[in-house]
């Protein structure tokens, strides 16, 4: 057991048996290495997954998502009206913010507002949604304008963006701006006193919180915490984080890359698995609006030079760990179809052949291809340098500039020429649980709006598709629409899908309880 003695008892008080110190308190703390610096801390206006990981520690949803992507009740039960117009919420009870004041109605309504505003599927909810009132204080319903079935999959969705509840006072904040008073009622309370950006942060078990009584499955069912503190720590060198887990300084590694497997299976304190089951899928993104990827043969051209096997070879190692996939909306879930495949398809000469082909006749300029690297994600260091020379072999020029993973996430917002500080393509990973369907997936929002993600991609078509889905009432026709627009997808060069991966988590071989889950959670957990 690791002891944290926060006392000023220190010095000849310890001399003293434990059971003598009058006020000391012995706390545990799990202490975890996460696989990124966390730096942004409101978990509505990032996409980023260690900003969610953070949401999912403070904040709590009035769905969730059990293991088996199911809709679950977490902090309310809903029911449906007999037109599929009306949802009556009622929330459960003992829900409490950190700040001691209870969860009402009211609260609920401001954050799905808020939500929404930042969610781009979230916002295509809201222009169905014709009021929102409350009931009582624990009642609320949304009254709709037509029928939206997927309104329980989006408050229950673990990403990119979860509808996180907040109090009003916070959920009022206006869009775009940005809240830093973490006051949630999730498990975890976050303590701001120890926070240091991009290096540690801290989380205490917060009392008042009552757990549901089903047994945790994802990111539902009971959080039942089990240490007086969590602790993320960042160690960029993934060899040193290794170290610290068999040393015992550290008790969990969110990410363990799969070529350093044989360093942990050789300790006998350390356990390692897969905890995310549904996976993850590389993409590389294409900048839509200036050159050279705002020509679409420019960018299907790219997309017969890439090379799937490639990409994962180098960024995963293990083929036991990742697979190809043709599927936009991941290759284990019910939309999975081979739309689009030919661009994945025959071997790597004969899809580089197609791609110089197509860029000699796309009239590219040579206008360099500036590649964002980051270089504190191990899974994402090595797919901008295969991609870039990958494309330098198609007649492409590249620059490569490299960077931490923080300054990608800013700069790849920036919309000016690559020249002034923008950017051509960069890699990230989307898990499944964030791209499992069209209305979903904020990778293919064709809106081409300014507050789009990253890639700003423009297409009516897929729009209109979209719409479609929604208004579909079978899962066939739901699976129908959802292939017409991954072709789409493909046809277009909305993005490179690199294929799709499982993450390997690593810890103390005497923790237990830990529940595979979308997002790394740490509830549940015991020694």
């Amino acid at each position: 057991m690791k002891l944290n003695l926060r006392s000023a008892l220190f010095g000849a008080a310890l001399a003293l048996p434990l059971g003598a110190l009058p006020g000391l308190t012995l706390a545990e703390d799990l202490t975890v290495v996460m696989s990124a610096p966390l730096r942004t801390l409101d978990p509505t206006s990032s996409t980023a997954r260690i900003v969610r990981s953070h949401g999912f520690m403070v904040f709590d949803t009035l769905l969730g998502l059990d293991e088996n992507m199911a809709v679950q009740p977490e902090m309310a039960s809903y029911t449906v009206s007999d037109d599929n117009l009306v949802y009556t919420f009622t929330l459960r009870d003992g829900l409490m913010f950190h700040d001691g004041t209870a969860v009402t109605a009211e609260d609920c309504i401001a954050s799905i507002r808020r939500w929404a505003a930042h969610d781009g599927a979230g916002g295509k909810m809201l222009t169905f949604v014709e009021k929102m009132e409350a009931t009582s204080d624990k009642g609320f319903t949304i009254t709709l304008s037509a029928p939206f079935g997927q309104l329980p999959d989006l408050l229950a969705k673990p990403s990119p963006i979860p509808a996180f509840m907040l109090p009003k006072r916070l959920a009022d904040t206006p869009a775009g701006e940005q809240i830093t008073d973490m006051v949630g009622s999730g498990p975890f309370r976050f303590v701001a006193d120890e926070f240091q950006p991009g290096v540690r942060a801290v989380y205490e078990k917060f009392e008042d919180y009552v757990p549901r009584e089903e047994p945790a499955s994802g990111n539902a069912g009971g959080k039942v915490v089990n240490f007086d503190r969590v602790i993320w720590e960042v160690m960029p060198d993934i060899q040193t984080a290794i170290n610290a887990l068999q040393a015992g300084d550290v008790d969990y590694l969110e990410t363990l890359p799969t070529d350093l497997v044989p360093l942990v299976e050789m300790a006998e304190n350390v356990d390692y698995g897969v905890i995310k089951p549904v996976g993850s899928q590389v993409t590389g993104q294409f900048n839509h609006l200036i050159p050279p990827f705002d020509n679409p043969e420019v960018r299907r051209a790219a997309m017969y030079a890439l090379d799937q096997e490639q990409i994962l070879m180098t960024a995963i190692g293990n083929p036991e760990y990742y697979s190809m996939c043709a599927s936009i909306y991941g290759c284990t879930v019910p939309l999975a179809s081979d739309a689009g495949s030919e661009y994945l398809q025959g071997t790597a000469d004969e899809r580089m052949a197609k791609a110089k082909d197509i860029l000699a006749a796309s009239g590219y300029d040579g206008t360099p291809v500036v590649m964002l690297q980051p270089t504190d994600l191990a899974i994402l260091q090595t797919p901008p340098i295969v991609a870039a020379e990958l494309l330098r072999k198609a007649g492409f020029t590249v620059e490569v500039e490299s960077m931490d993973w923080a300054t990608l996430s800013s700069r790849r917002t920036s919309q000016a020429p690559a020249a002034e500080g923008g950017w051509n393509m960069f890699f990230t990973y989307w898990g499944v649980e964030g791209i499992w369907n069209p209305l979903a997936s904020v990778l293919i929002d064709g809106t081409g709006e300014p507050g789009a993600w990253s890639g700003w991609r423009k297409s009516d078509e897929v729009e209109k598709l979209r719409v479609d889905y929604i208004a579909a009432p079978t899962l066939e026709e739901q699976k129908d629409i959802a292939v017409r627009i991954q072709q789409i997808v493909y046809d277009d060069g909305f993005y490179f899908n690199g294929g799709e991966f499982l993450s390997l988590s690593a810890w103390s071989s005497d923790l237990d309880g830990i529940v595979p889950g979308m997002v790394n959670q740490f509830w549940g957990i015991h020694r």
